[in-house]
């Protein structure tokens, strides 16, 4: 018995261990949250000031949380299927940088095609190249900024990983002094930066919204979570009744955060709804917090009824959500096109929002989908046809299972 236990021990087998479905759900509510979040900027674009006008403004900080849950997820995605492989650095860059990289690309050629084609967006023909290069280089048109991120992410990533086993043990410090850090660049960008001369500064330092480091937090914390997951999850499901009063409580007092910024502090809009404000990184805590809960009861409900059609509907769009991100550009503008022929009062502007929310959705998803059934449009969405299953998908689309997920330095 002693020898067949030794060669156990010599051979270990190989377990088959479940698929992570409350990831599923977390990348759809980010995504959607991340929808409803521009739909709603295209309505208030339309509105003519007063009341209705002030409330879409002082409610946009509530979806606000979504760009930050989708930086946590990238750390959690990638940290959970890297940390234990061996791994290939070069071969781990020339992966990430072709479905990551090409279709960045990609939509920048298209959309910016498009726009001078279509003469939309104030783009031509005779600044298409400074316009299209300006884009590559700073990320800052068709909401690609998350991609140039993820990028910087890809290039740093070992370094974190030698950071998480650096401190093992030390976890629960290196994510406090990762959220001080944080806590003190946001408290620096809301009330320090506008008030010193950054001319002079390197652009990736002033336009901190696409620089990697502004969300280090988040992408640490994801990591973290991913190698301390039944822990992490137990803690918070244990506490899911504070969570979500946290959540729900916090939610509400954007709108005031959003006074105190105009009326106090005599901010503009897009200071006002800015993501990198101390109450915020708060609130954004507690959001993805609540979200992962929400997750496990999905999970426990997923195990009951994994043939529903509500859970099949979620798997499909939690595999596509990345390229519902890239394309969500198409939706947005053709949303914009529509309601800025129709003349609409501010109080049917109301009344719309609902369709036009579903109209994004039933615009983006399928466009998504299609490019990942059809080959070669996988390339547009960073899940090209042509590799190997193994080689398939971007941080959003890896098979996120347990047997990456490490309970060392318990």
């Amino acid at each position: 018995m002693k020898q067949a236990n030794d060669g156990e021990r010599r051979e270990p087998k190989k377990v088959k261990h479940p698929y992570l479905y409350e990831i599923d759900l977390m990348r759809l509510i980010f995504i959607a949250g991340v929808l409803l979040n521009h739909t709603t900027t295209a309505f208030q674009h339309q509105t003519s000031s007063g009341l209705i006008s002030t409330g879409f403004l002082a409610t946009h900080l509530m979806i606000h949380f979504t760009r930050m849950g989708f930086m946590f997820m990238t750390g959690l995605v990638l940290t959970m299927v890297y940390y234990q492989r061996q791994r290939n650095w070069p071969l781990f860059y020339k992966k990430r940088f072709t479905t990551v990289g090409v279709p960045y690309v990609l939509w920048n050629t298209l959309l910016l095609a498009g726009s001078v084609l279509l003469g939309v967006g104030g783009f031509t023909i005779a600044n298409f190249w400074p316009d299209y290069l300006s884009a590559l280089l700073h990320g800052d048109q068709f909401y690609l900024y998350y991609v140039l991120v993820t990028l910087q992410l890809y290039l740093l990533f070992p370094a974190m990983l030698w950071l998480f086993k650096r401190t093992a043990g030390h976890h629960i410090r290196l994510v406090v002094a990762s959220f001080g850090v944080q806590m003190l660049l946001v408290i620096g960008i809301k009330y320090g930066l506008p008030h010193v001369n950054t001319s002079n500064w390197l652009w990736w330092f002033k336009a901190y919204g696409v620089n990697v480091f502004t969300y280090q937090f988040f992408f640490i914390s994801g990591g973290l979570v991913s190698m301390h997951y039944e822990k992490v999850k137990q803690w918070l499901l244990a506490h899911q009744v504070l969570i979500g009063w946290g959540a729900f409580s916090l939610s509400i007092g954007t709108i005031g955060l959003y006074v105190f910024n105009k009326q106090v502090l005599n901010f503009g809009h897009n200071a006002a709804v800015s993501p990198h404000q101390p109450y915020m990184l708060i609130y954004d805590v507690v959001m993805i917090a609540f979200v992962f809960v929400l997750g496990q009861r999905y999970a426990v409900w997923h195990t009951k009824r994994p043939e529903h059609w509500l859970a099949r509907l979620i798997g499909h769009g939690a595999q596509v959500s990345f390229g519902v991100y890239l394309c969500q550009t198409i939706a947005i503008s053709l949303l914009d096109g529509l309601l800025s022929l129709g003349g609409f009062s501010n109080g049917m502007l109301i009344l719309l929002l609902p369709i036009g929310y579903i109209f994004i959705l039933v615009v983006s998803f399928p466009i998504a989908w299609l490019c990942h059934r059809i080959a070669p449009f996988g390339w547009l969405i960073g899940r090209p046809q042509s590799l190997s299953v193994s080689s398939k998908g971007v941080l959003n689309h890896e098979q996120t299972h347990r047997s990456v997920v490490s309970e060392s330095n318990k």
